[in-house]
């Protein structure tokens, strides 16, 4: 059994509400089973469209629900945008992300520190 230390990303949001989500329009369910909602999209150009709310002053994805910095989660989460796929939170995979970091600033957040990733815990080491 294992012991999971809580995800700090799941708390932030941060990015959700920092960065602009622009992706291929193929990226959407009118182009692809599955995909993000066109509903959630605004046109940006022939051939990229933002996910809602990303391209706001202050931007915020209208995917995003909760209270950045204390409880979020992404309401679309398992058909989410390659750019929100793509995005690692700092130390995800052993290094700091100057974005995330920048993001988490923005919205008065610490940086995120190596140690509240999910680690096994009572894990039996090999001899």
């Amino acid at each position: 059994m294992f012991e999971i230390e809580k995800n700090s990303c799941c708390e932030c949001g941060a990015c959700c509400a920092y960065f602009r989500a622009s992706i291929y329009w193929g990226e959407t369910d009118e182009a692809t089973p599955g995909g993000i909602p066109m509903d959630m999209c605004e046109k940006l150009n022939d051939f990229f469209v933002v996910i809602k709310g990303t391209n706001d002053l202050p931007p915020r994805c209208s995917a995003l629900m909760g209270i950045i910095g204390k409880s979020v989660h992404c309401s679309i989460y398992e058909r989410r945008a390659s750019a929100c796929r793509d995005f690692v939170p700092s130390w995800e995979n052993g290094d700091s992300n100057p974005r995330c970091d920048q993001a988490r600033a923005a919205h008065g957040l610490e940086p995120i520190v190596p140690t509240p990733w999910p680690k096994p815990r009572n894990f039996p080491r090999a001899a």
